[in-house]
């Protein structure tokens, strides 16, 4: 089989899966190619008929999360829960979603840091797609509590609500173990100084890959605090949405290097 495999989403011009994809293929020993599609928030319809069409599996990205919920015949608990969908697969006449990018962030952070995250106290900016399954992926580590602080009070109130252990931001324990920054970089505000509760004992993650290294992630690392950008989450999310579709092992920590 020539697995016909893809990106989607806006602005995917800077996308770095299409190389996760080829080099997992070469890796499983498969065939196939990979490709960015840019689809907005409008293109539901467009996603749907691609999909059904043009493709095998699709690795979706922001803002088609929600969209793609929709046009799924199959969903899976996690994809239901958070109300999001990251990878798309289509089989025998029926298109499968589910959600892995808070799997992928736990096994990344764990991966990455060593981190204990059973009992840990964390906080999560921004209440999107990504904090939405970020923040169930955190939950279902066993953490003992997290803190959202978002703009958008609605979104975060629907997070709060969904989970025993989940806060708005003024409920934040301290210290902190765990900052995690889903804010897109476009709309961020200059920080002059780290969250009360962050210290050099935190790890500080921000889940964009571009730049390598933000401002904010700048700032936490001249506070002392280990830290982390996105790729690590891109790549092992990308692993468990291949095994899923191909079902084979992949050795993340190798396909990392591949960006690094």
């Amino acid at each position: 089989m020539n697995w016909r495999l893809g990106v989607a989403g806006s602005p995917i011009g800077h996308s770095l899966t299409p190389q996760l994809h080829e080099a997992a293929l070469a890796m499983a020993g498969l065939e196939g190619h990979s490709r960015r599609v840019e689809l907005g928030a409008n293109d539901q319809a467009s996603l749907n008929d691609m999909m059904r069409k043009d493709f095998d599996a699709l690795s979706i990205t922001m803002p088609l999360k929600g969209l793609a919920l929709d046009i799924c015949d199959d969903l899976d608990e996690v994809a239901q829960r958070t109300g999001s969908v990251n990878t798309m697969m289509m089989r025998h006449g029926t298109l499968y979603g589910r959600s892995v990018d808070g799997e992928g962030f736990v096994n990344a952070a764990v991966a990455q840091f060593g981190i204990d995250l059973v009992g840990a106290h964390v906080v999560v900016l921004g209440a999107g797609g990504a904090a939405r399954a970020i923040v169930d992926g955190l939950v279902q580590a066993g953490v003992a509590s997290v803190a959202v602080h978002g703009r958008n009070e609605t979104k975060v109130e629907s997070l709060t609500a969904k989970y025993p252990n989940v806060y708005d931001f003024s409920l934040t324990y301290r210290p902190i173990d765990l900052i995690v920054n889903t804010t897109p970089i476009e709309g961020r505000i200059v920080e002059a100084a780290v969250m009360q509760g962050v210290g050099g004992h935190t790890i500080a993650v921000d889940v964009t890959y571009e730049p390598r290294t933000s401002a904010w992630r700048a700032l936490h690392d001249r506070a002392g605090c280990r830290t982390g950008n996105g790729l690590a989450m891109l790549t092992y999310q990308a692993v468990l949405q291949m095994q899923w579709w191909w079902d084979v092992p992949l050795d993340a920590a190798k396909l990392l290097e591949v960006l690094t």
